[in-house]
């Protein structure tokens, strides 16, 4: 059975998880999408697609529209100063679904009225390629109704889970939010590692980013868990065995990404002020 289309929906910042979502739901079917981008050549290029406007402003929203979701895809530096203006729409019948890092749903609500039904969530890059993980929590006054929308909204741009408690979202902002900031380090490294070893550039940079890529695939195609794959790559006093007691020293790569992720994790409670 075809799954209904999407209710009317408000899509405050078209940048790129913006408008990777955005493209996720257009594929999946809307009644109608009006996006809020003040950035004149980022409106321009969603003109001309059926069922979606673009506006500069939440002053320009066409009266009467009234959005099922509200998605806010700004910067959490200017929650401030845009929430305000969509204090209207707070009520019963509508939901705002936050991917802003760090922002908190007290804050949020704060500046959107206390009766705002609110969900925090955290979307990860790959959702450009419908292979993002998102992880939510919804606030209070959020409805079964309201949470079952928000599923199907990040569902549109790959895997989704549920928090059970707020907190989690910092460091899930830390790991999955930053995490492919660091997998493009990686083939990045890898790439200059091959290159210094006096392998081509070309060759090189098709080597490290076809072993990150096909790598990714074999975990997510797995039942076996990341600690069995490495050892079964791993021959004892072979290569990849030399490279890992380096790579596995003590305050080597394990040490070094847990405080990677801790101070990450820091900075995402830092913004919620």
């Amino acid at each position: 059975m075809t799954e209904a289309a999407l209710p009317p929906l408000l899509l405050v910042g078209c940048g790129r998880m913006g408008g990777a979502m955005l493209a996720g739901w257009m594929e999946r079917g809307t009644s109608e999408v009006v996006v809020v981008e003040p950035h004149a050549p980022a409106r321009d290029a969603l003109g001309g697609r059926p069922g979606l406007a673009a506006v500069p402003e939440a002053a320009a929203i066409p009266p009467g529209f009234a959005p099922a979701a509200v998605i806010l895809a700004i910067k959490p530096q200017e929650a401030a100063a845009t929430l305000p203006a969509y204090a209207r729409l707070a009520g019963p019948g509508t939901v705002f679904l936050s991917i802003m890092a760090g922002k908190n749903l007290a804050g949020m609500r704060a500046l959107l009225g206390g009766a705002a039904a609110v969900v925090r969530a955290m979307p990860n890059t790959p959702a450009a390629v419908r292979q993002g993980f998102t992880v939510a929590y919804p606030g209070p006054g959020v409805t079964a109704a309201q949470r079952g929308l928000v599923d199907r909204l990040l569902a549109a741009v790959g895997e989704v889970a549920w928090a059970e408690e707020e907190g989690w979202l910092d460091p899930v902002t830390a790991v999955s939010g930053g995490g492919p900031a660091y997998v493009f380090l990686l083939a990045e490294v890898m790439e200059a590692a091959a290159r210094a070893q006096g392998l081509p550039p070309d060759l090189a940079r098709r080597m490290a980013r076809a072993t990150v890529a096909g790598s990714g695939a074999l975990l997510a195609a797995s039942a076996e868990d990341a600690a069995a794959l490495r050892r079964a790559v791993t021959s004892p006093k072979g290569t990849t065995e030399r490279a890992l007691d380096v790579l596995m020293a003590p305050e080597a790569w394990p040490a070094l990404m847990d405080r990677a992720i801790a101070a990450a994790t820091a900075r995402s409670r830092e913004l919620a002020g």
